[in-house]
This record gives structure tokens, C-alpha cells and sequence, in this order.
């Protein structure tokens, strides 16, 4: 590391005092846990759904072996429960309220486990500008009480100098959350678009693709019943 760009964070540490140091403490933790997210959704898959709709293609065209066998090796939540879905409606003996518990469960403990660690994000974006507003307001009573003790010769540069090193806070604050806040986003909505896949794929499975036990016969041909609805 330069040395000029340690004397450049000291110099700054300095400047905005503990507030501004707490605040990058924080915004090395985000950073940290940023990293830890986007790799473990990398290896997750998360919304990359290539095989589950070849999977889901070949259940309703190409037969339910080719269906299961392309799901093989699919990480993904959606995967993980699509190929569950199709394993049990494939046995043909499995109520569809026992498939759709069944996919609940798979769904509810992987799209979990990708939501860890949201919180602290989401609190480190709403604590942060509280703290850079703090230090702000900190430094302006530093500053009038300096205005205070020079009586009449006041001194405007001294002034402008406190109110800025104060003001400095707050932007640093705003500058941890902000970006915090939006790559925040963009993980909760790459975590709805797989609850969403996982409802829809499964869904279809249930409402088109289930085996039907033999019907006995009857006088009267019993009416078709269509229409099921999906899964949730």
C-alpha cells in the first residue's frame, strides 16, 4: 500500500474524527459481506435457469427421464425444487398437497439461506447516514463553541473550516450507504426472481403434469375437469 495513500486516510481519520472512522469500519464490513453474497449466489445459480427450462420442456415433450436427467447437477433453488416436484409427481402415488410441501420446504431453506446477511446490509444502509448526521451535528456545536470562546474577534475562516470538517460526516455517511442500498436491491430482487421461478416452474408441473390414477368405469362418462392452478 503507498504510503500516500495512508497518510491520505489518516489525514482524513483525522479530519472527520471516530464518527468517520466507525463509518468506514462499516463500510469495509458491507464490502466483506458484498463479496461473501455475490459468490455464494455465483455458486448458487441464482437465476440462471437454462437447465430447469429444458427440464420443464422435456417433462411435457420428451418424456420425464430426460426431464429428471437434465436437472442432475442443477444448483440452483429453482432446479432443486423443480427436480423434487418432478421426482414425486413421477411416482404417481404422491398427493399434490404432499409435492407442494415438499416444494415449500426446498424453497423456503434455500431462498433462507441466500437471504442471510440482508439485514445487516439494510441496517448498515439506514445507520449510516444517522451517523454521518450525528457527526455533523456534533462538529457544528465544536464550531459555535470555538465562534463562543473568541468572543469579538471573531475569526469567519475558523467558522467555514469547522462547519465543513463537520458537513464531512454526513457525506461520508450518505457515501457508505448509498451504494449499499442499491446493490441491497439488486440481491432482494434476484432472490424474488427465484421464488418466482420456483412458484411457476413447480406450478406448471403440478397443474399439467401430474399422472392421473385409472378411472373406474361408470354409466356416464365423467366430465374433464381443466383449469387447476398453480402452485404457491
Amino acid at each position: 500500500m503507498p504510503a500516500e495513500f495512508v497518510d491520505d486516510i489518516a489525514s482524513f481519520l483525522s479530519l472527520g474524527g471516530p464518527v468517520v472512522a466507525l463509518l468506514l469500519t462499516l463500510s469495509v464490513f458491507a464490502m466483506a459481506l458484498i463479496l461473501l453474497k455475490v459468490v455464494q449466489f455465483w455458486r448458487e445459480r441464482v437465476g440462471r435457469h437454462a437447465r430447469a427450462e429444458r427440464a420443464l420442456h422435456a417433462w411435457f415433450h420428451d418424456g420425464q427421464d430426460l426431464a429428471r436427467s437434465n436437472l442432475e447437477g442443477d444448483r440452483s433453488p429453482a432446479g432443486a425444487a423443480l427436480s423434487a416436484c418432478m421426482r414425486l409427481a413421477a411416482t404417481g402415488n404422491v398427493s399434490k398437497s404432499a409435492i407442494e410441501d415438499e416444494v415449500s420446504r426446498i424453497a423456503l431453506t434455500r431462498l433462507h439461506e441466500l437471504q442471510r446477511g440482508f439485514r445487516a446490509l439494510d441496517a448498515i444502509a439506514q445507520v449510516a447516514p444517522l451517523l454521518g448526521l450525528f457527526g455533523t451535528v456534533l462538529g457544528m456545536i465544536d464550531a459555535f463553541q470555538q465562534l463562543q470562546e473568541a468572543g469579538n474577534a471573531v475569526d469567519p475562516s475558523l467558522l467555514a473550516g469547522g462547519i465543513w470538517v463537520a458537513l464531512l460526516t454526513t457525506a461520508t455517511g450518505l457515501a457508505v450507504a448509498m451504494p449499499v442500498s442499491l446493490v441491497l436491491t439488486w440481491f432482494e430482487t434476484r432472490v424474488e426472481n427465484e421464488r418466482v421461478a420456483i412458484e411457476t416452474m413447480t406450478g406448471a408441473v403440478l397443474s399439467r403434469g401430474l399422472r392421473q390414477p385409472p378411472k373406474q368405469d361408470t354409466a356416464e362418462p365423467a366430465p374433464l375437469v381443466a383449469g387447476l392452478g398453480h402452485a404457491h
